[in-house]
């Protein structure tokens, strides 16, 4: 083959992807908006879609485009096929569970200790054939494990010493270039000397209290809240504010602002973007209005954005740290929702307090893992991440709006759950004084974990709420765990 020969078919190559990825762009826009007027009823259950070659014509796409969107929507169960008479919207999100309201914790200091709960939790879930619904990452099945593989295998070859080396203290520049590339994805504009890598987003947030924050000091959070977040900060003498939570909006800034007058609030912790367990995203003018107000006072604000890249809309949102002129935010973050949760890599952009956390990771490890950071930094160079996150969303999307209609299906009408924007988690509140943790000891009879709402705050709160995760590869046997699961919760409200 000659060189115009190899030229045209590098160019030939090059155009159909660029028409292959059009094509998917394009179908997933018309399911888009066949969504959004599902959702607002526009579309009622029951209504029949227009035929595919009446809305290829009105799309001026091809045929197969549009059975691809209508492919898309069905993995939602969102519509179904009907042999010889078309597609039918068969379930809408909008209208059941209902939702769950805002928080009311005591606005006062509490302790309690449920460390024997979270134990067995986390011991239960490793057993083999449980259906991992307390697990907060995503399953393996949904992962480019392959590609993954493949960018390890590079980055032991071009290693120095094959990655058995100490790496930077701050962590292998290829890394912290590419996350610094990926802030302008939501106005972060970080450079890669301001990222410090960590063991994970755990890691990230713990260096973050420890630089800002000593022994006796009150910091304030939502609620509920990361039950890790709130362990730790316990184990280093801190005292924890569990401030009202809103499902979709989070923690108000005006809620914040008292809290720091009558508290005397040393730093406060908010994971802004789809949170762990609630799922709220937190609106950009309360993001904005919260740095501004901390800020002012002169108290820190660490942000886990850990969950930000796994959003359902059109874009990406923006963090805490998108708005931090003075270096007030510290922001943290890793792959461990999305990409690789054993690689344990994160980092933190800690602003001003950067010193103090490089000099706190020095003290405690040294440095981080050389070769996963290596590894994750050629995966994201590769423009491979984006890939596969818009695959990822896709899957979560789908798979959020399948657990709601088998909870609207197959739990009691009386349940509350939230209906999030985005990342892995569904809160669900049950009517009366149904125990999780008593739920959960029954579910495990059956090979079923969940994540008991007493795990998630130090008050005698949320006895009767549990965390859920959509995190894996839809199936029969997901579909017929939350039947069991519904089962187990009604003969339990007899």
């Amino acid at each position: 083959m000659n060189k115009t020969d190899t030229k045209n078919v590098f160019l030939t190559s090059t155009v159909l992807k660029a028409m292959a990825t059009e094509e998917q762009f394009l179908y997933e826009n018309i399911a888009d908006g066949l969504q959004h007027q599902i959702i607002n009823n526009v579309l009622k259950i029951g209504d029949k879609l227009p035929s595919v070659r009446a809305l290829s014509k009105l799309h001026t796409a091809s045929v197969s485009t549009i059975l691809q969107a209508y492919y898309l929507l069905e993995s939602k169960g969102l519509i179904e096929s009907r042999p010889q008479s078309g597609y039918y919207v068969i379930f809408n999100p909008a209208r059941f569970p209902k939702k769950i309201e805002k928080s009311d914790p005591a606005l006062e200091v509490k302790t309690k200790n449920v460390e024997a709960m979270i134990g067995e939790v986390y011991r239960d879930f490793n057993m083999p054939g449980i259906t991992k619904f307390s697990l907060s990452v995503p399953a393996p099945e949904i992962l480019p494990l392959a590609r993954l593989n493949k960018s390890m295998i590079q980055a032991l070859r071009e290693l120095p010493s094959n990655g058995t080396s100490y790496e930077d203290l701050q962590g292998n520049e290829v890394l912290r270039r590419q996350i610094a590339r990926t802030s302008y994805n939501w106005d972060g504009a970080l450079k890669q000397d301001d990222i410090i890598t960590t063991s994970g987003c755990m890691n990230a947030i713990a260096y973050s209290l420890m630089a800002i924050t000593k022994p006796g000091d009150t910091i304030a959070c939502e609620s509920p809240v990361y039950f890790g977040v709130l362990r730790f900060a316990q184990s280093i003498g801190l005292k924890i504010l569990e401030l009202p939570t809103h499902p979709d909006t989070g923690v108000d800034p005006d809620d914040v602002a008292k809290a720091i007058k009558k508290h005397n609030i040393k730093a406060c912790f908010f994971v802004t973007n789809f949170s762990n367990p609630t799922g709220y995203c937190m609106p950009e003018e309360n993001k904005k209005a919260l740095v501004k107000l901390l800020a002012r006072e002169g108290v820190p604000l660490i942000e886990d954005d850990l969950y930000g890249d796994v959003y359902f809309g059109d874009k990406r949102p923006k963090s805490c740290k998108s708005y931090d002129e003075e270096g007030n935010v510290l922001w943290c973050s890793s792959i461990s929702k999305t990409l690789a949760p054993g690689y344990r890599v994160g980092w933190v952009a800690a602003g001003k307090y950067a010193e103090r956390v490089k000099s706190l990771k020095l003290y405690h490890s040294i440095t981080t893992a050389t070769a996963q950071q290596a590894a994750i930094g050629h995966f994201l160079a590769t423009g491979r991440y984006e890939h596969h996150l818009r695959k990822l969303r896709t899957t979560l999307n789908s798979n959020c709006l399948q657990f709601t209609r088998a909870i609207g299906e197959y739990f009691p009408a009386e349940i509350k759950l939230t209906a999030p924007k985005g990342g892995f988690i569904l809160w669900v509140e049950l009517p009366g004084k149904i125990d999780t943790y008593d739920l959960y000891h029954e579910a495990m009879q059956h090979k079923i974990s969940i994540a008991p709402g007493s795990m998630f705050t130090l008050q005698e709160r949320y006895e009767n709420c549990f965390r859920l995760s959509y995190g894996m590869q839809w199936t029969p046997e997901v579909e017929r765990a939350l039947k069991m699961l519904g089962t187990i919760i009604k003969r339990n409200m007899r």
